[in-house]
């Protein structure tokens, strides 16, 4: 650790214990289980919980076939820094082809519902694939990220897969997870430092206006209450928290 580890506070501190405690009791109950990275900041804060300690979460990354060199450039940073490769789903060729030759390269500025599609196809069906014959999968996302968060559990049931789901940042700040980052020096997207908090695909992000909420630059031609791409926004249900204090971590 750093010497900007002092920006650990107590708070902070406890946490980051608690987010270990999670990460471990997750992998103890389930044998295969995986992170769905995005590559930015709060996927590169659990990348590293996870690969700094060896605990057994695989992890994967949608290449949707539009992210900025950027976001592509983190797979090589985690390779570098943790000896890592993290696993890459793309997009049907078949499937993009036809959605472009009906309605075009970028159709999805016209309408959500054509937006909702490209999405559907660059990003749930490689989700789909990614997650299937797994027991849970683990994300990066906060309450704090937008109002389409903000009653985010950090467990819950994946209806729809019928697998569990974790969000063990449900209650982190941004704060937090830039003093985190700072602290352990984990490598972060460049594009943070020019006013990308959430980022996606290169076509579909924008940098944020001063004031705004962190995912105001996804989508930002429609209302914030569509914002999302159909990766969350599956049947979830809340399931009771485990004490992770009385689990075994994993070996």
């Amino acid at each position: 650790m750093s010497t900007l580890a002092t920006e650990i506070t107590a708070d902070l501190q406890a946490k980051i214990e608690r987010l270990n405690a999670l990460l471990d009791s997750i992998a103890a109950r389930h044998a295969n289980v995986k992170l769905a990275s995005s590559l930015a900041a709060e996927d590169m804060l659990l990348t590293h919980a996870i690969l700094a300690r060896s605990v057994k979460i695989g992890i994967f990354s949608l290449n949707t076939g539009r992210l900025h060199a950027e976001t592509l450039g983190m797979l090589d940073a985690v390779r570098e820094r943790y000896g890592y490769a993290i696993e890459q789903f793309h997009p049907q060729q078949d499937a993009v082809d036809e959605y472009v030759a009906q309605h075009g390269l970028n159709a999805f500025y016209e309408s959500v519902d054509l937006r909702k599609r490209c999405c559907e196809i660059r990003k749930v069906e490689p989700l789909n694939r990614a997650l299937s014959g797994v027991s849970a999968w683990v994300t990066g996302q906060r309450r704090e990220q937008s109002v389409t968060r903000a009653e985010l559990h950090e467990e819950e049931r994946d209806e729809a897969r019928n697998i569990d789901k974790f969000n063990p940042l449900a209650d982190w700040t941004e704060a937090d997870v830039w003093a985190y980052l700072r602290a352990f020096e984990v490598p972060v997207n460049p594009l943070h430092a020019r006013g990308y908090p959430s980022i996606g695909c290169e076509p579909c992000t924008r940098a944020i206006r001063p004031g705004e909420d962190s995912r105001a630059g996804r989508w930002w031609w429609e209302s914030r209450d569509t914002k999302e791409c159909g990766l969350h926004i599956t049947s979830v249900s809340a399931i009771p928290v485990v004490e992770v204090s009385s689990i075994s971590p994993a070996n």
